[in-house]
């Protein structure tokens, strides 16, 4: 009997190697600018966390540098080529998704959901890790618990937690997390962007969807902010949220003011100020002199 030949498994990326950069991607669909020039740089170590109001296109941008989405124009590379040149299996090797939200139709035990995270390395070398990065998946999400219950009896928040956990046992460089916190209490929101940095700190890449700006300053090292779909400033957290443009870009007033043990970024809305003034920008023009995506200099 012939053997089959164990897939190849791809080399982790060096650290500070760029990962996944975005240059002037625009994004139509019926006639609807989606994105209208969005710009950023992930290299192998850092968090960087991707915010904005609703409707900016951050959810959108995700899906483009995942490769779901081809963009109208511009360019993503992902380690250096289009996402649509990696086969799927091999992009699958590459980064790994996590969607706003996660469905089932059936009711598999949520330790099995979490295995479907390992598909792409079957019949690799891979292979041989599946049981211990399921198990270290469901540890750091804290789902062992309920690993045999099925995911369509689990509360949203569990569900959440269940998801993230698939995509952690991926283990590939890159992770692509969109709002991960949104359905979950303030233990595990801490938990999850805990997780986040310990994947940088191994190496890895993580671009976050978040709307809690103080949970961004605490975890990230860079951010890009957007607004109608463009990026309006990208940089160290401390450079690109500073009130005035914050204020600008979603609307309202806020107060940025130092943490008095820390010093991390609090941002909070200026309830002193009057009512909302309106739904922010209605095209970005406003660009602070941060650190701009892929065109920085570490």
């Amino acid at each position: 009997m012939r053997l089959r030949t164990p897939r190849t498994v791809p080399e982790r990326p060096a650290p500070g190697a760029e990962l996944i950069v975005a240059d002037g991607v625009r994004l139509t669909v019926g006639g609807r600018e989606l994105l209208a020039g969005a710009d950023l740089c992930l290299r192998a170590g850092e968090v960087l966390a991707l915010l904005g109001p609703n409707g900016a296109g951050k959810s959108t941008l995700l899906s483009v540098l995942a490769g779901d989405t081809a963009p109208t124009a511009g360019e993503v590379r992902l380690l250096g080529r289009p996402p649509t040149a990696h086969p799927s299996v091999e992009l699958a090797r590459h980064r790994a998704l996590l969607p706003q939200s996660s469905e089932l139709s059936f009711p598999f035990p949520a330790g099995e959901v979490v295995r479907m995270g390992r598909a792409p390395w079957a019949g690799t070398t891979a292979e041989a890790e599946d049981a211990a990065a399921v198990a270290a998946a469901m540890a750091a999400t804290e789902c062992s618990a309920f690993a045999e219950r099925p995911f369509t009896s689990l509360s949203g928040g569990e569900r959440a937690r269940v998801a993230l956990a698939r995509v952690l046992a991926q283990r590939t460089p890159l992770l692509l997390l969109d709002e991960p916190t949104a359905a979950l209490d303030l233990r595990h929101q801490e938990l999850v962007l805990r997780v986040a940095r310990e994947r940088a700190a191994a190496g890895d890449g993580v671009v976050v969807v978040l709307h809690d700006l103080s949970l961004a300053a605490a975890y990230a090292d860079r951010v890009a902010l957007l607004a109608a779909g463009a990026t309006v400033a990208t940089g160290p957290v401390a450079e690109v949220l500073r009130a005035p443009l914050l204020s600008e870009v979603y609307g309202h007033p806020v107060e940025v003011l130092p943490h008095p043990r820390t010093g991390v970024p609090l941002v909070l809305p200026d309830r002193g100020r009057g009512a909302p003034r309106g739904p922010g920008v209605s095209r970005p023009h406003t660009r602070v002199p941060t650190v701009r995506g892929h065109r920085s200099v570490d």
